[in-house]
């Protein structure tokens, strides 16, 4: 819209406490310790003529103060400028706090600017932010993954997984490589009979095998006709996972830990993922995640983005290729509104913009705010 420009803007560092504290294989090899909370940095943007636009970032066990601090320190840049110029105010902002460099906490903290101003010019546009994007499909497929952690037990998993599907929750995410490898696939082994072949079946080892454990697993693995083998090696061992995913039927995917556009860039050089699985808030938003997308579908690779379902769905829909949504509800209390599942699929919300609003426990939750302009 010619002529407007960004009046105000507040960020919010919100700490959202996790019901039971959730363990993944770098837990029970002794690489960190429980996750008890999810930090989150929103970022609320107003224009001159009244257009608003809310965006989100996260961080997980650390970094949430730390994105926080940092989004301070560049959100000035942002006050008087055109909201509808994102990908010139991307840049701005990575260029305000370049010294710290182009990835990591430093784009992450980006990631919450950038989706609020996509939202703030759908919103604007009267359209869905999957529609604003050129939207391809009205549902995406979707699995689950919060049902499935390594410190849940066996007999649970089970009426986790079966509670998933009977949800209308499409497939069932197994999070795997603990230190005995026999009681990994024992848990697998058991879903997998539980649920029957039909049902889709993915497993995350989360970094935590070397290249010959990666190996000895992907192979036992692969008669239970997985949908994919995720993070089965250290996420930055690009010839390693290139390696498996020549060598095995069962698709391996990568992805979920590199934060920029250009580390993407890399994996797919390496031909080291069958499945990118990007996360929007941790690669600096939909601007570089539009990039990996178009990566993506240049190399002839699946998309799962990864977390964040209530934005990655919006995406998702806009993709060529019909990527999986993972879904975890642990964001839920944060907003207003939920999202439809329906015989496997996650409904892509119609409302303007994201379509989402804060709810009043995410302003409980909100230890920190900062804000910057007046607003109209």
């Amino acid at each position: 819209m010619s002529g407007d420009r960004i009046a105000w803007l507040q960020l919010s560092h919100c700490v959202l406490p996790l019901a039971t504290p959730v363990s993944d294989a770098k837990v029970l090899t002794g690489r960190q310790k429980p996750m008890t909370e999810i930090a989150l940095l929103f970022c609320e943007i107003e224009s001159a003529q009244g257009q608003r636009g809310l965006g989100f970032s996260y961080a997980k066990r650390a970094g949430g103060p730390g994105q926080y601090a940092h989004a301070q320190e560049i959100a000035p840049v942002l006050l008087g400028e055109d909201p509808s110029d994102i990908a010139r105010l991307w840049d701005q902002l990575c260029w305000a706090g370049a010294s710290v460099g182009r990835s990591g906490l430093a784009t992450q903290a980006i990631g919450a600017f950038d989706v609020a101003l996509w939202d703030l010019k759908a919103r604007r546009a009267g359209l869905s932010l999957a529609k604003l994007l050129g939207a391809r499909r009205d549902s995406v497929r979707c699995y689950n993954t919060s049902g499935g952690f390594l410190h849940t037990p066996l007999d649970q998993l089970l009426v986790n997984a079966a509670a998933s599907r009977e949800r209308g929750i499409g497939g069932i995410k197994l999070k795997v490589g603990q230190p005995d490898g026999a009681l990994d696939l024992q848990r697998v082994a058991a879903v997998r009979r539980h649920l029957g072949d039909a049902m889709p079946l993915m497993v995350d080892a989360n970094q935590q095998w070397d290249r010959p454990t990666a190996q000895r697993m992907c192979r036992a693995l692969e008669p239970l006709q997985l949908v994919w083998i995720e993070e089965p090696l250290d996420a930055y061992d690009h010839a390693g996972h290139a390696a498996l995913a020549a060598a095995f039927d069962t698709p391996i995917a990568t992805g979920e830990m590199l934060t920029s556009a250009g580390e993407h860039a890399e994996l797919v050089r390496h031909g080291a993922a069958d499945i990118l699985m990007p996360d929007a808030p941790r690669v600096g938003g939909i601007t570089p995640f539009l990039q990996v997308v178009a990566l993506a579908e240049h190399a002839g690779l699946q998309l799962a983005p990864h977390f964040a379902m209530e934005l990655h769905v919006h995406l998702a829909a806009a993709c060529a290729r019909e990527p999986w949504v993972e879904h975890f509800e642990w964001l839920e209390p944060l907003f207003e509104e939920r999202i439809a599942i329906d015989q496997g699929r996650m409904q892509v919300p119609t409302r303007p913009g994201l379509g989402l609003t804060l709810s009043d426990q995410a302003r409980a939750w909100t230890r920190a705010s900062a804000s910057f302009g007046a607003r109209p």
